[in-house]
């Protein structure tokens, strides 16, 4: 991780700053999860109807191709809007 990401910490010791990296690493591999977990989710319930053959037919392909898409569109403008945001937002003193 990069140690401008971190910010303020860079006045902490090595290993605290290292401790900290790795918590924020898993913190964002626990929202990339929960993200994709909710994506794959909300995709099934709303396109697969019915459990007549294992695998999906065109139809429902189709549809959960289509709402992946829309959901991981939706997630980035989401992100975008955030950094925007935070980037300008006062910083406290």
């Amino acid at each position: 991780m990069d140690k401008n990401m971190l910010g303020d910490l860079g006045n902490m010791p090595e290993e605290d700053q290292q401790r900290m990296s790795n918590m924020i690493d898993q913190l964002q591999i626990r929202d990339s999860l929960r993200m994709y977990n909710s994506l794959v989710e909300r995709c099934f319930n709303h396109c697969v109807d019915s459990f007549r053959r294992k695998t999906l037919d065109k139809q429902e392909e189709t549809c959960v191709q289509r709402c992946a898409e829309k959901y991981l569109k939706h997630s980035m403008r989401v992100s975008m809007r955030f950094a925007e945001l935070n980037q300008g937002s006062p910083t406290p003193d």
